[in-house]
């Protein structure tokens, strides 16, 4: 049944922006030094004509979206051209409804027919989907934006009866074995509300990262920010590390936990998880890391809180039963976690958590919380090195998911420098004090954006719809 708040998008625009690293990121086998952001507003009409714009911003992480043979510029060149295809498709998208309600049905129709289409032009290998994710996630961030800014609502208090006419199970449907039941309820029955405001800050240890003097080679950024782990962790006051591992090197991955470990010991940072960025075929690679650990470094090994996304994220190809690392450690989806049908798959072969991602839609990242956190699944909230105003839903979304440590954020070490306009609006979410990131000021309607959103000059679209 409609609602008087239902809207339908009416026009798009979209602004490409160029962000260099100050170090390296190492992805699996790859390594990023830049990203390209995408930009988009997006403007809504409701029945009346009444009109609001919204704001969304994701970087299009080459690397972490289509791991390939192929060159950089080409997955580069055909994500940014995937997404100015997106514009057209979402200023003529004809559906009505709640955010959540049109996000679901472009992401499950528009979205599929639109790479099904891009990949038969192209030839060769195809983009995959959770690269046209991506590229849409930012459209459906900003989405929810203006539909908030339309009623004059913070976002967060729109995910229930009064503004959407479908329940859960019209989205959702429970695991075979379980006496779940999503009929009548609403995304605001998993979600954490009045939100906390400070959250405690994940810093990444990539594998490119310099640890301690020893490993200083004359390369590193003389630019007044930290540059080994030791001075972050005195700079920033962490207590939450996050340690990228190669995934084929056992020994490598092992001595980095361990040197990693010790380090936080000695600088009083509590917490460690692992990422090997799914490169890991067998689980008798992660079981064996980890037993070592218990052995040789016990105190390190109680420190580590998650294992992130150790296998092949096409949980469909590839099926393994990871039952025994589990019972070891908690293990995330991170890959994975396209949405809620893979994560109930990765859950009968033995995954525990749920690492959510904004650039993956909100409303994908809405829809797989709910459903992990209605069969006793724990959740995360993990970065894309997201800056400028990409962090606002980023740290938004791990506030109110109740996550099971804080979040992860990393844009402040490997490009502190591109969010410099919006940290005068909102200086809590773009620099780590005393371990944790402070969102008090983000307070209005939509994600709160506020003047964040006019804070650079952006010049001419690279793609616009009116």
């Amino acid at each position: 049944m409609a609602k008087p708040t239902d809207v339908r998008p009416k026009a798009a625009a979209l602004w490409f922006l160029p962000v260099r690293t100050r170090v390296p990121l190492k992805f699996g086998a790859e390594t990023l030094t830049s990203v390209t952001c995408a930009r988009v507003r997006l403007r809504v009409e409701d029945k009346r004509g009444r009109g609001a714009e919204g704001w969304g911003e994701t970087p299009l992480s080459v690397q972490w979206v289509w791991p390939s043979r192929l060159s950089y510029e080409e997955r580069h060149d055909a994500l940014k051209e995937f997404t100015r295809r997106l514009v057209k498709a979402w200023a003529g998208f004809d559906v009505s409804g709640h955010p959540i309600e049109i996000g679901r049905a472009f992401i499950e129709g528009r979205l599929r027919e639109l790479l099904d289409g891009f990949n038969g032009e192209r030839g060769g290998e195809p983009m995959p989907w959770l690269a046209a994710l991506v590229c849409c996630s930012a459209f459906d961030i900003a989405l929810h934006d203006a539909f908030g800014r339309l009623h004059n609502v913070y976002v967060y208090d729109t995910y229930n009866a009064g503004y959407m006419s479908a329940d859960l199970g019209h989205f959702l449907a429970p695991a075979g074995s379980s006496d779940v039941e999503f009929t009548g309820l609403y995304p605001d029955r998993f979600l954490v509300s009045p939100r906390p405001d400070r959250l405690p800050a994940w810093h990444l240890v990539g594998g490119k990262d310099w640890i301690d003097d020893a490993e200083r080679d004359g390369s590193e950024p003389k630019d007044g920010y930290p540059v080994l782990l030791r001075d972050w962790i005195r700079a920033d006051g962490l207590k939450c590390l996050k340690v990228k591992l190669r995934g084929n090197d056992p020994e490598w991955d092992y001595e980095r936990l361990a040197r990693v470990g010790r380090i936080a010991v000695e600088e009083g940072a509590h917490w460690i998880s692992t990422d090997f960025n799914a490169t890991v075929s067998d689980p008798g690679y992660v079981n064996g890391i980890l037993d070592r650990l218990l052995i040789e470094e016990p105190r390190i090994y109680g420190m580590i809180l998650y294992v992130e996304q150790p296998f092949p994220y096409e949980l469909e190809a590839h099926r393994i039963d990871v039952h025994s690392v589990s019972a070891r450690k908690p293990l995330f989806m991170d890959e994975s976690a396209h949405d809620w049908r893979l994560v109930r798959i990765g859950r009968e072969l033995g995954w525990t958590g749920v690492a959510l991602k904004t650039c993956k839609t909100q409303t994908g990242a809405l829809l797989a919380l709910c459903w992990a956190k209605a069969h006793g699944m724990t959740i995360m909230v993990q970065d894309l090195t997201n800056p400028m105003i990409a962090q606002i839903p980023h740290c938004l979304l791990a506030a109110h998911a109740g996550t099971i440590m804080g979040v992860e954020t990393n844009a402040m070490q490997f490009y502190p420098e591109a969010s410099l306009p919006e940290a005068r609006i909102h200086p809590g979410v773009y620099q780590r004090r005393r371990g944790e990131v402070d969102l008090a000021t983000l307070d209005g309607p939509g994600f709160a954006y506020g003047a964040a959103v006019t804070a650079r000059e952006l010049g001419e679209p690279a793609e616009a719809r009116e």
